[in-house]
């Protein structure tokens, strides 16, 4: 897997419009190949914490990689739609926090067996019940 990941010419079909299904089964091989599957669970006790395959740090690992994205935000006020006023640098680093959130978020789905895919889908069609476009659509004012 570190191959195709790692290529400097990446194949045009992983390139864009990458099939979640793939993301997911990268992602694992990725933590297989490492050896950092989740184990099966065992019953808690005093003793034991938090391990480096659990849900729970999986979990951790998202919600901060969700917070040094919440950095980059944090002081710039509104910040225009394209970032056209970004550096390159900084656009870089945006996406690879974008990036580390996606990979933990898919990650973390997967290990909880969700598919991430069709609850995305069904969460999209509970909104557009719950926020009919008649009942719901606003129109913008620019002053």
């Amino acid at each position: 897997m570190d191959n195709v990941i790692t290529q400097t010419q990446t194949p045009k079909s992983l390139r864009s419009d990458l099939a979640l299904t793939d993301l997911i089964r990268m992602l694992a091989e990725f933590a297989r190949e490492r050896n950092w599957q989740s184990p099966q669970p065992q019953k808690p006790s005093i003793s034991s914490g938090i391990t480096f395959f659990s849900l729970e740090y999986c979990f951790y690992l998202y919600v901060g990689e969700v917070g040094e994205l919440s950095e980059i935000f944090q002081w710039r006020g509104e910040v225009p739609t394209g970032l056209s006023d970004w550096s390159a640098d900084e656009k870089e680093h945006l996406e690879e926090k974008l990036s580390d959130v996606l990979l933990y978020l898919v990650r973390l789905a997967d290990v909880c067996n969700v598919n991430l895919g069709e609850a995305a889908l069904e969460k999209l069609r509970k909104n557009a019940s719950k926020y009919p476009v008649d009942a719901t659509k606003r129109v913008m004012v620019v002053r």
